[in-house]
């Protein structure tokens, strides 16, 4: 066999529910709480920068929530999303195992996010929201969020954190492009982030603090709210689209896969595709090992902690239990490869406490080696962020050529990488170390 298999769903197998694996947990995840009480928050708390009809969703133990018309008609200009055997990586590493991806990369912005952005957009516009306040890391988020909020008619307001806005302009400009206003953080914008710069003009910001910058800007201007990519119930719920795809996908493959692999930076990817397997091997018995791999740099779930710890540098978040590396974790400068914040989403930091999924880290040398691997055998430049899960299959792939095992391999490819040649350029001149 020398060509890929492509396995396609027809526009009616676009899922009509989200799976939320709250309802399927064998013990209870531990309650946000008050960052002023530590007492469990409210709904009242939450709705000072979500809106209700999120938050409920936030909140819900509810096994399948409805998707909107709405929502699914823009799903429909990129999903189903393909799954692919990539037999020349197969035949690269001469493994007798199969590899497949689910390939997210095909949507306008090319990744996995605008799968929550249209959500979280069409429920605030619906709630009377005129505008959205974010923030953005590598800059998926941020240009996803731009995107939906053209579609439904609100201002986006995103905080970019400041070394990959001056690592990857072009997603600045996309994010420009689809009418978002975008600045580095920290910033001059807010008081948290003019603090910040008094004390370090030349702080190359963090997740925690652009996340500071947009929740003060979301309490301090009318019809604002906030919206988030990651780590929240709500945002992992959106994303189960992608396994609930890949699950009917494999089926049509005839096979069912041994090892399911997400990248792991806030957990949004991992869970879109690793949850809903999950819940087959808690309801139909399955065995499937589940790995969320995360960058060695800024490894929470290896590394971390598992307490309550703020979202975010300022301490304004509800405190969440997480597997965390300290609310005022720094990523290094040299750290190119994505997946940059100190905690990971309190359900699959649950997960992880319960042993239903496992958890690996990855130097970014041998990540971007993996990605021009991947590059060179099937024709994608993956994304930094995705290119962990490739790092971790290609591993996987080589310990069933020694074995001699046929076992089934399945990662999410997330977004392809044309944005992020500047990284891979630092990679190929040899100025990337771990």
């Amino acid at each position: 066999m020398t060509q890929n298999i492509r396995f396609a769903l027809p526009q009616s197998e676009i899922p009509t529910h989200w799976y939320n694996i709250l309802s399927d947990l064998p013990e209870p995840m531990a309650p946000p709480l008050h960052p002023g009480t530590k007492q469990p928050v409210s709904l009242a708390d939450m709705t000072a920068i979500f809106p209700e009809n999120l938050v409920m969703q936030e909140m819900s133990t509810e096994r399948w929530i409805e998707i909107p018309d709405p929502v699914r008609e823009v799903y429909a200009l990129w999903r189903p999303t393909p799954l692919l055997r990539a037999v020349r990586l197969e035949r690269a590493l001469q493994t007798p195992a199969h590899i497949y991806y689910k390939y997210e990369g095909v949507n306008p912005v090319g990744s996995h996010k605008p799968n929550t952005a249209v959500a979280q957009a069409y429920y605030n516009k619906i709630a009377g929201v005129k505008r959205l306040a974010t923030e953005t890391g590598a800059g998926q988020w941020g240009s996803s969020l731009a995107m939906a909020c053209q579609m439904f008619g609100l201002e986006c307001q995103v905080y970019m954190v400041r070394v990959s806005y001056n690592q990857k302009p072009y997603r600045k400009l996309l994010m420009q492009t689809w009418g978002a206003t975008v600045f580095p953080s920290p910033s001059d914008q807010t008081e948290f982030g003019r603090k910040v710069l008094a004390e370090d003009p030349e702080c190359p910001g963090s997740l925690g603090m652009a996340i500071s910058e947009a929740i003060e800007d979301t309490v301090k201007t009318p019809h604002t709210k906030y919206a988030l990519g990651s780590v929240l119930n709500h945002v992992c719920l959106h994303q189960t689209v992608i396994g609930q795809e890949a699950i009917k996908q494999m089926a049509l493959a005839g096979e069912y896969p041994d090892v399911v692999i997400g990248c792991a930076g806030g957990g949004s990817n991992f869970a879109g595709i690793g949850f809903p397997f999950v819940r087959n091997n808690l309801v139909d018995k399955r065995t499937t090992r589940i790995v969320a791999v995360e960058p060695a740099s800024c490894a929470s779930l290896t590394q971390g902690e598992l307490r309550y710890d703020f979202g975010d540098t300022a301490m304004t978040t509800p405190l969440m239990m997480m597997y965390t590396l300290g609310h005022d974790f720094m990523p290094p400068k040299i750290h190119a490869g994505g997946l940059r914040y100190h905690g990971m989403a309190p359900a699959v930091s649950h997960l992880r406490k319960l042993g239903l999924i496992d958890a690996v880290a990855c130097p970014q040398t041998k990540v971007f080696e993996s990605g021009i691997l991947f590059a060179r055998t099937e024709g994608i430049i993956p994304a930094p962020e995705p290119a962990h899960a490739i790092a971790v299959a290609i591993d996987e792939a080589i310990k069933a050529r020694e074995t001699g095992e046929k076992k089934v391999i399945l990662f999410n490819l997330c977004g392809h990488g044309m944005l992020d040649l500047p990284s891979y350029d630092a990679f190929l001149a040899g100025n990337l170390t771990d």
